[in-house]
C-alpha cells in the first residue's frame, strides 16, 4: 500500500505565539504553520493572510482582541492557496484585497485547489464545515497600491512570479515591517508546486533590496531583526536554486521524473530535511521543477486526484496522471 500524503500524519497542535514586532504591528506563528500578519491603525485593523478555516481565523481573532478592540476592515490575501484564504469570512472585513493576477488564479483554480489542499491537511483544515466558499477579492490591483490606516502608511506590492503568478507583499516604510507571505520562509521547506523557479531568485533579490528590520514569512518564526530578515531570504534562496538547479541537470541526462525525484531528495534530505513539511513538499517541489525545466511556464493545475498520482507515483506505483512511468534500474 503507499503511504498516505506526509502531512496527513502531522496532527499535533501547534503553539501559537503572537508577538508585537514594531509598534502595533505582530506575527502570529504556530510553529511552522501557515503565519498571519496584524496591523493596528489608529481606528481599524489590518490582517495579512486570513488562514485556512474561519475556525482557525478565530484564533487570530482572539489574540488581536487581547490588543485592539477596532474593526478589522482590511484583509489583505498574499496569494490564492486555500490555507491563506479560506478564513477570511470570521473577520467580517470591509475589504478583501488581492492582486489582479490572484484573483484569476481563484477564478481559474481556486475549486481544485481547495480540494487539493483539503486532501492534503487534514489538521489546518478542521472546521472546514464553516467555510462558506471560495474567498473572492473585493479590491484588486495591477502592480501597487497604497492604504492608508490614518496616518500608517501601508504597501500593497504585486512583487512578482515566484511562490504563485500572483505573491503579494504588504510593506511598511516607516517601519520597515515587510510581510512577505510565501515568498519566503524562515526554517521551513518552501513550497514550490505552483512556482515560477527562475524568477523567485530575482523577487527575493526585490526584498532584500528594501533592507527589513522585521519580517513575517509565509512560514517559521517571525525574523525581528535586520540579520534574520537577512537569513530568511537568504535561506529561501538557497533552496530554491539548489532544487531548480539539481532538477535542471537529471532532466538535462534525460531522468525520469522518479529518479529525479529519488536524486534530489537524496542531495537535500542532509541540509534541509529537518525543515516543516520537507517530507510533504517535495513530490510537488521537485514534479514542478521538471515541468519548468522542460519549459512548462504555467504550472499545471493541482487536484485531488492529480496530488495522489503524483504521491503515488514518486513512492512507487507504476502511473502518474494516467501515464505509464518508466521502471528504474
Amino acid at each position: 500500500m503507499s503511504k498516505p500524503f506526509a502531512s496527513t500524519q502531522d496532527l499535533t497542535e501547534k503553539k501559537v505565539s503572537f508577538d508585537e514586532i514594531a509598534e502595533g504591528v505582530y506575527a502570529f506563528t504556530a510553529e511552522g504553520d501557515p503565519n498571519t500578519g496584524v496591523i493596528i491603525g489608529e481606528d481599524c485593523v489590518m490582517v495579512v493572510d486570513a488562514q485556512a478555516t474561519p475556525r482557525l481565523a478565530r484564533r487570530v481573532l482572539d489574540q488581536i482582541r487581547t490588543v485592539t478592540d477596532k474593526p478589522v476592515r482590511w484583509v489583505v490575501l498574499s496569494h490564492y492557496h486555500a490555507v491563506r484564504t479560506l478564513g477570511a469570512s470570521a473577520y467580517r472585513a470591509d475589504h478583501i484585497v488581492a492582486s489582479a493576477a490572484t484573483r484569476a488564479l481563484i477564478a481559474e483554480r481556486g475549486e481544485a485547489d481547495m480540494a487539493s489542499e483539503i486532501g492534503r491537511f487534514p489538521r489546518l483544515f478542521a472546521g472546514k464545515e464553516e467555510i462558506p466558499g471560495l474567498t473572492w477579492p473585493t479590491l484588486t490591483f495591477a502592480s501597487e497600491m497604497t492604504l492608508w490606516l490614518g496616518t500608517r502608511e501601508v504597501r500593497v506590492i504585486h512583487i512578482g512570479r515566484a511562490h504563485t503568478q500572483g505573491d503579494t507583499i504588504v510593506w511598511l516604510p516607516k517601519e520597515r515591517v515587510l510581510f512577505a507571505g510565501d515568498t519566503v520562509e524562515f526554517g521551513a521547506t518552501p513550497y514550490c508546486g505552483d512556482a515560477h523557479l527562475s524568477d523567485w531568485p530575482g523577487v527575493l533579490a526585490a526584498l532584500r533590496a528594501l533592507e527589513p528590520q522585521a519580517l513575517v514569512p509565509g512560514r517559521g518564526r517571525a525574523a525581528t531583526n535586520p540579520a534574520d530578515c537577512q537569513l530568511a531570504i537568504e535561506g529561501t534562496e538557497a533552496f530554491v536554486r539548489r532544487l531548480f538547479g539539481l532538477v535542471k541537470s537529471r532532466v538535462a541526462r534525460g531522468d525520469t521524473l522518479k529518479k529525479t525525484y529519488d536524486k534530489v531528495m537524496a542531495a537535500l534530505r542532509p541540509e534541509f530535511g529537518e525543515w516543516v513539511i520537507f517530507d510533504h513538499c517535495m513530490p510537488f517541489n521537485v514534479a514542478r521543477a521538471y515541468d519548468e525545466a522542460l519549459g512548462i511556464d504555467r504550472p499545471r493545475v493541482w487536484t485531488a486526484a492529480r496530488d495522489l498520482e503524483l504521491w503515488h507515483a514518486l513512492e512507487g506505483a507504476a502511473t502518474i496522471a494516467g501515464v505509464e512511468l518508466p521502471k528504474e534500474e
